[in-house]
């Protein structure tokens, strides 16, 4: 069994190299191989994901599986940013609410090291932070503190459930 790690665009993976020649080499059919990948990576529409193939190479069966976009890809998106800031200290780039970081907390709670919602959200936050984001127009600092005493319980409550029955976020917007 041969693992294959490839980092594509959402949705718009294509034949063209280096992604043809690399299923090729396997002797898998290339383009229904894409098709499957642009189907299972649309929904992370404008983002780089990584997909992992395996095969077996002497019956050449194959699966696809695809890990969710990082959590800065997932922070960008929600920011509608490109890029993250240069000086995260010094130049805010943009801005994400509270909701958005559970959101993503809740997209990457099977690779986080999180035992809670709250201790993903925080971890969530302080991504945020390294890439010069706010939440809901704060320092993420401020935002950690207020997580810390307690101030957003009542909203972390309606998520909960969401968090202890595994069910991810399958959308981002």
């Amino acid at each position: 069994m041969r693992v294959v790690r490839i980092r594509a665009q959402a949705g718009r993976a294509s034949p063209s190299p280096p992604l043809g020649p690399t299923l090729a080499q396997y002797g898998l059919p290339v383009e229904r191989v894409v098709e499957e990948i642009n189907r299972l990576t649309e929904r992370y529409s404008g983002m780089e994901v990584t997909v992992i193939l395996r095969v077996d190479e002497s019956t050449g069966r194959y699966s696809v599986d695809v890990a969710s976009p990082t959590t800065t890809s997932l922070l960008l998106k929600f920011a509608n940013v490109q890029e993250p800031s240069g000086d995260p200290a010094h130049k805010k780039v943009g801005n994400i609410s509270l909701e958005d970081a559970i959101k993503v907390a809740l997209i990457k709670k099977n690779e986080l090291n999180a035992k809670s919602l709250k201790a993903a959200v925080k971890s969530v936050v302080s991504t945020a932070r390294s890439i010069g984001l706010t939440v809901d127009g704060k320092d993420p600092k401020e935002v950690l503190s207020g997580i810390d005493k307690g101030v957003y319980d009542e909203y972390f409550s309606s998520y909960e459930k969401q968090w202890r029955s595994g069910e991810g976020v399958r959308e981002t917007t």
